[in-house]
């Protein structure tokens, strides 16, 4: 009987790409585990399939800043690695894959000869795919990275590709004859972006229809403006824009350039992250292929600036868009799945 293990989380970022995988994963072996937080995004989201037998273990998060929590890091990852180690040996997997962040950590260095594959998505290369790296038969990337890495892009979602506008346009309620703008802040830190929105508004519903995913609030409909907290049937959203306000996380952005939607990019600042969101912007930005505006530049003029730049330079940008390489990494890191599986 084959199996595979699936790990990583502490974001959707880690665990969306995994969940794209899936599918086609079911087809190729016989069960898809997957081992997570006791409590984190990942096991949410996973058990909301209903599809994958889920296994929570201890794991440990570095807080970047002082804190007394810090000091517990040892032991919570020796337990960790304890009780990966554990379940590893009784499901007895073909393959395990990690999409990294701090829950995919004691779960590689629990491995042992088990074959690891790790996959990175940002620009640069997280604290915990770091010190998995060693432990893996093969690291694979969606930007371009130094070292041993192979790049394939990022794992999307099939369903993204076949987005239902009139769906879309049915649940906004937005009719004008105007071009769709969407707004979306991600999973973490959209407060920026959407007081920004709120500011603009006016003037922005002059030139789009604006459909505002903002993570917090009420749903709302006006004319030319429709915000709703969280859309499970973004694909459908994305399908209907034809331009996007973002933030730089790695899945988003690659999803957009796939579909070819000119978008500003607001990356998160480095503080509220590593960094990686704005080196994510930046390398897309040198390509042509995306706007960046900086968080700490943002304002309502900026904002609206940035988009009419944006309209202005629609043709190029998804003319750079429509000639980028490696950017749908799906059937790749499938075949490689399967391949060392065997």
């Amino acid at each position: 009987m084959s199996k595979i293990i699936l790990t990583g989380g502490g974001t959707a970022g880690h665990v969306t790409p995994n969940l794209a995988l899936v599918d086609e994963l079911k087809k190729r072996f016989d069960e898809v585990h997957y081992i997570g937080s006791r409590e984190g995004i990942e096991r949410t989201l996973v058990e909301k399939r209903g599809d994958i037998f889920y296994h929570p273990v201890t794991t440990v998060k570095l807080i970047r800043s002082f804190s007394l929590k810090n000091f517990t890091i040892p032991y919570k990852l020796l337990k960790g690695i304890s009780e990966c180690k554990k379940l590893i040996k009784q499901i007895n997997p073909s393959v395990i894959f990690s999409k990294g962040g701090f829950v995919g950590l004691p779960v590689c260095l629990g491995a042992g000869k088990m074959p690891v594959i790790l996959h990175e998505s940002d620009r640069t290369v997280g604290l915990a795919n770091r010190l998995c790296m060693k432990n893996c038969v093969v690291r694979l990337c969606s930007f371009p990275l130094d070292g041993d890495f192979t790049q394939v892009g990022a794992p999307l979602r099939r369903e993204l590709y076949f987005g239902d506008k009139e769906r879309a346009r049915r649940q906004c309620g937005l009719r004008e004859n105007l071009p769709f703008l969407l707004i979306t802040g991600g999973s973490l830190g959209a407060k920026a972006i959407n007081d920004a929105v709120e500011s603009a508004k006016e003037k922005l519903t002059q030139k789009f229809n604006v459909v505002h995913i903002s993570g917090t609030g009420e749903c709302v409909r006006e004319r030319r403006y429709f915000r709703t907290p969280y859309a499970e049937n973004i694909a459908d959203f994305m399908a209907l824009c034809n331009f996007a306000v973002s933030r730089g996380g790695a899945n988003t952005l690659f999803e957009l350039i796939a579909l070819n939607k000119p978008t500003i990019v607001i990356p998160l600042p480095k503080g509220n992250s590593r960094g990686d969101q704005i080196d994510n912007a930046r390398y897309f930005e040198k390509k042509g292929c995306v706007k960046v505006l900086l968080q700490e530049n943002l304002t309502t003029d900026s904002l609206l600036d940035s988009l009419e730049d944006l309209t202005h330079d629609e043709n190029a940008l998804i003319r750079n868009m429509s000639t980028q390489k490696n950017i749908d990494g799906r059937q790749k890191i499938i075949e490689i799945l399967s391949k060392y599986a065997k």
